[in-house]
């Protein structure tokens, strides 16, 4: 149960840290990555508590959390194209890849304890 909560909790923080003008909406997007789930749909059982999320699942690979590091590095690959940094669909792509990063990191948390 408090791994649920931290998926809800740990966003949170961040967004009133990151963004304390606009935390709502920056929470939303963070908390959306949950999404990222939907590929427990494809395990049998769907939900084994005693399993690791990391590696098992495909959205949980090494090869989708460098994507997601990509998605979250992405202003800094545009930072000399101004009008591409700042615009909101770079914004929020990085936004949803740290979301994702830190969906990885929370779910990795089950696979140490």
């Amino acid at each position: 149960m408090l791994h649920i909560v931290l998926h809800f909790v740990v966003p949170a923080l961040i967004a009133l840290v990151l963004a304390p003008d606009r935390w709502l909406k920056t929470w939303l997007i963070l908390t959306a990555t949950m999404l990222v789930d939907v590929d427990h749909l494809l395990a049998n059982p769907v939900y084994d508590p005693e399993r690791c999320s990391i590696g098992f699942h495909p959205l949980h690979t090494v090869p989708a959390m460098a994507t997601y590091a990509a998605l979250f590095a992405s202003p800094l690959a545009l930072r000399r194209i101004d009008a591409l940094r700042d615009s909101f669909v770079v914004r929020t792509s990085s936004l949803i890849g740290l979301g994702l990063l830190v969906h990885m990191a929370l779910d990795g948390i089950d696979c140490v304890t």
